[in-house]
């Protein structure tokens, strides 16, 4: 029987030869060149990181979202994105589509060809365990999971420099009230560590909670800080994408979290889980403006 651990990331370490069928290739950092694709990339998170992905040299962004051009604050994003020097683009595509999405990727310009995915869509539809029919756990699966399983298969012939998707933390400790959320998050994981076993591109981030407006409830908030998971700010959590993909990091959980704390308030019953997580404690104080800490999952 084999079960996670989470062990601390080191601060740097050089970048990782490809691991599984990748055949020793070495993976590089992304120059973003060509055209990165973001699923939900009007909303909250996504558009933080089309910000952040412009700011690295983008040279052309493909926000897609069932609302596109449509959705509210895309005139203001725009031009946010088109000064930092990135070509803009949005789509109203529904990616769970496999037959829209194909459509999607085919009309890509050939002067700015696919590179990069990075699969930010999700939805939430939270409920104890006995109340989440069928219905409920498919709204949520379809959102993150087969989305993510249609971008791999629209895109496997393609050469990325990247394939990125936001998972989340719940996705590998659980929470209760999310089961559905957090079963959907643990299967694009596993599909990440499926690419990659393929000899793709594959890196899943798990977020913990994000800041801002549209992005969590503050009930929700205010109970995770309670457990000792305060929010991050969107600013500098997004940094972690480009650290990740540095060390080709095949998951990373990325959260600002008390661990034991954590796991007391929440009923956490695996030890081993955490069991490489040092006492914060013992910790030095992280200075501030830096990043969140960040953990792998093994």
């Amino acid at each position: 029987v084999h079960g996670r651990r989470l062990r601390p990331a080191p601060p740097s370490v050089p970048p990782k030869a490809a691991r599984g069928g990748g055949a020793g290739r070495a993976r590089t950092r992304p120059l973003w060149t060509g055209t990165v694709l973001v699923t939900g990339g009007t909303g909250g998170v996504g558009s933080h990181t089309a910000r952040w992905l412009a700011g690295q040299g983008a040279e052309r962004l493909l926000l897609v979202s069932r609302r596109g051009a449509d959705a509210p604050g895309t005139d203001t994003l725009r031009r946010e994105l088109t000064a930092l020097g990135a070509e803009v683009a949005f789509a109203a595509c529904d990616v769970a589509d496999p037959d829209a999405l194909a459509a999607l990727v085919a009309g890509i310009p050939a002067r700015h060809p696919l590179s990069a995915v990075v699969h930010a869509a999700g939805v939430l539809d939270d409920g104890v365990l006995d109340a989440l029919d069928p219905a409920r756990l498919a709204v949520v699966l379809r959102a993150k999971l087969t989305a993510a399983r249609n971008l791999h298969e629209a895109t496997a012939d393609l050469d990325l420099s990247a394939f990125v998707v936001f998972s989340s933390v719940m996705g590998v400790v659980g929470n209760a009230g999310q089961g559905n959320y957090a079963a959907a998050n643990a299967a694009v994981d596993a599909l990440v560590a499926a690419r990659r076993a393929a000899g793709l591109p594959g890196t899943s981030v798990a977020w913990g909670a994000w800041a801002g407006p549209g992005l969590l409830a503050d009930e929700v908030a205010a109970r995770l800080r309670d457990f000792g998971m305060p929010v991050m700010e969107p600013e500098t959590a997004v940094t972690a994408i480009g650290r990740a993909l540095a060390e080709d990091d095949a998951l990373v959980v990325v959260a600002d979290v008390d661990w034991r704390r954590f796991a007391t308030s929440t009923g956490l019953r695996s030890a081993a889980l955490l069991d490489g997580i040092p006492d914060p404690a013992a910790a030095s104080p992280a200075p501030a403006g830096t990043a969140p800490s960040a953990a792998r999952a093994d």
